[in-house]
């Protein structure tokens, strides 16, 4: 009788642990479903580290990528080389997080249907991004590596995200063996993964703080001579300005002028304004996670600070965050969100629709409206109209020193008209003058941007 008990006592125990392992395996699947279907060693729909499942088209249509079978990239050249980055290649050696991140809706699964996708058709995914201004913004690089961003700060939808150096998927070099140095950094997508020493374009984080802190700043007069000694450090200009007001100061990119400006505003004030404006933020894109920005003010003394408000010392941005923030200023404060992800049909049903969503107010409406008076006098009175066809272009330029190497070439602003309403950061690595190099390239882009819309 004992035994008997002792057996019913056993099968109590082992059912017991068998409904606790059911009831925890149903969690798990109601949680983790989904992972486990779109893994990417899955071989059903992934091929390497890319997800292989359904058609990829740009905003106007334009076929980038069709994965139904195999991947037949677009029959330009040019394309399948500037929408890289963001498809990926073939092998994995460049990754797509962005298809990776809807990955349930492309492939078309449900925790109840399981993978129904094939019951309904082809995956279709629409993009924000213009195969023609990737095009042109790839071409106007011309072999410099760098990166160039542009995105409508009223909607979020990104229109050019293009990093150089790049390559034809179909037509893949021998990377491993280059050795010309053409395609060093080639995997590093370098709007999102990057960051850079801003120049002269991070005086619109010195001037933002100083519109909001220092009462007299527009009314007040300076002095540059070419040069002054802040904190025991020289503080070298680009020229002799003589007496300039700060709207002046900020197009002539004075040094003498923001350095003392800096100096003025303190450590934690300038650092805290690089917080709050996102730059040292790390920003999730459609499956991009953006490289964190540094300002670290924490041990500098008078003269590094006041460096770090012209944008050196050891001041790094990220082109996105960057790219963003001049949305912000754009759009009196706040902007839309950038994203790349249209939306994504299987069949008749939509399974995605991409809706704006704001930054929230990070600067002051006075401040950033003061902001965008000051950047189109930078274009009207500096760089030139001319170059723009007619747009109302808003603007810095840039020239980021790098011990040993040419410098960096900036340019980052946006266009002040509700029919383009653009934001463009333009980055050229060993570029040089950021008005001579980068202006030309975003004028260009921006042209091409115009286009696009008018076609869409």
């Amino acid at each position: 009788m004992k035994k008997v008990s002792g057996r019913a006592l056993c099968a109590l125990a082992l059912a017991v642990v068998l409904v606790l392992g059911l009831a925890a395996f149903a969690l798990k699947y109601a949680v983790s479903a989904g992972d486990w279907v779109t893994f990417p060693g899955s071989p059903h729909i992934y091929a390497g580290a890319n997800l292989d499942c359904g058609v990829v088209t740009d905003r106007a249509g334009a076929l980038l990528l069709d994965t139904t079978d195999g991947r037949t990239y677009s029959e330009n050249a040019a394309t399948r080389a500037s929408t890289m980055h963001i498809l990926g290649d073939r092998y994995g050696y460049i990754s797509a997080p962005l298809l990776s991140v809807y990955a349930d809706d492309l492939i078309g699964y449900s925790k109840v249907q399981g993978l129904y996708g094939q019951q309904l058709g082809d995956a279709a995914a629409q993009l924000t991004i213009s195969a023609d201004v990737q095009n042109a913004a790839l071409s106007a690089l011309a072999g410099y590596r760098g990166t160039i961003g542009v995105y409508n700060y009223q909607t979020g939808e990104i229109l050019c995200a293009v990093t150089s150096p790049s390559y034809d998927p179909d037509n893949m070099p021998d990377v491993e063996n280059d050795t010309t140095g053409a395609y060093n950094g080639v995997y590093v997508n370098r709007l999102f993964s990057t960051t850079y020493t801003p120049g002269s374009i991070f005086k619109l984080v010195t001037a933002a703080a100083a519109l909001e802190n220092i009462e007299d700043i527009q009314t007040r007069q300076f002095r540059c001579d070419g040069a002054c000694v802040i904190g025991g450090q020289q503080i070298i200009c680009n020229g002799v300005h003589g007496t300039l007001d700060f709207a002046a100061a900020l197009a002539h990119s004075c040094n003498v002028v923001f350095g003392q400006v800096a100096q003025e505003l303190g450590a934690k004030t300038l650092q805290k304004y690089a917080q709050k404006l996102g730059l040292t933020d790390s920003f999730s894109c459609d499956g991009y996670k953006t490289a964190a920005g540094v300002v670290d003010l924490s041990k500098a003394d008078d003269g590094d600070v006041a460096w770090a408000g012209i944008g050196q010392y050891t001041d790094q941005v990220n082109a996105y965050a960057f790219l963003r923030y001049m949305g912000v200023i754009a759009g009196g404060g706040e902007a839309a969100e950038p994203y790349l992800m249209q939306s994504v049909r299987v069949g008749e049903s939509m399974r995605y629709e991409a809706e704006t969503r704001t930054t929230g107010q990070l600067l002051g409406e006075q401040a950033a409206a003061q902001l965008t008076v000051m950047m189109r006098n930078d274009v009207s009175s500096i760089y030139g109209d001319w170059q723009f066809g007619g747009l109302n272009v808003c603007a810095k330029s840039g020239t980021a020193e790098i011990e040993g190497q040419a410098a960096h070439a900036m340019f980052a602003g946006f266009v002040q008209d509700a029919a383009y309403p653009l934001a463009f950061v333009v980055f050229v690595e060993n570029g040089g003058s950021g008005s001579g190099v980068a202006a030309p390239i975003a004028a260009k882009v921006l042209a091409a941007c115009v286009q696009a819309m008018a076609n869409s």
